[in-house]
């Protein structure tokens, strides 16, 4: 079983930073690759980044490409997501997921099996 818990999520002015981290209580993240996602109230769920499980694979939406990086440190058990220059737009709740190894790591939500309750990040203009 994996526990995923989001967390660094807040409200933070256009053009800035916040670091989002995703870690598990159960069975250790080394095992699965790693997705983060978003939504907004009102509309579907969409892909951000995910990364294998190693860290050298990784794949992004082009809405944050060179913005957002993916990275996971498996001694700590953790997944990190680096969003940088910010915009309004990307308001919504983060939810990371963790899904059998595949190379490379999936963008589709229905192939992650585990998915914490999410972290809310708001980003004013």
């Amino acid at each position: 079983q994996v526990n995923l818990v989001e967390s660094g999520g807040g409200l933070v002015q256009a053009g800035g930073s916040l670091r989002l981290s995703c870690g598990s209580s159960g069975r250790t993240l080394s095992y699965y690759n790693i997705g983060w996602f978003r939504q907004d109230p009102g509309k579907e769920r969409e892909f951000v980044a995910a990364i294998g499980w190693s860290g050298s694979l990784t794949s992004y939406a082009d809405s944050v490409k060179g913005r957002f990086t993916i990275s996971r440190d498996n001694a700590k058990n953790t997944v990190y997501l680096q969003m940088n220059s910010l915009k309004p737009e990307d308001t919504a709740i983060y939810y990371c997921a963790a899904g059998k190894l595949r190379s490379p790591p999936a963008i589709r939500s229905r192939e992650y099996e585990y998915w914490g309750q999410g972290t809310q990040v708001t980003v004013s203009s």
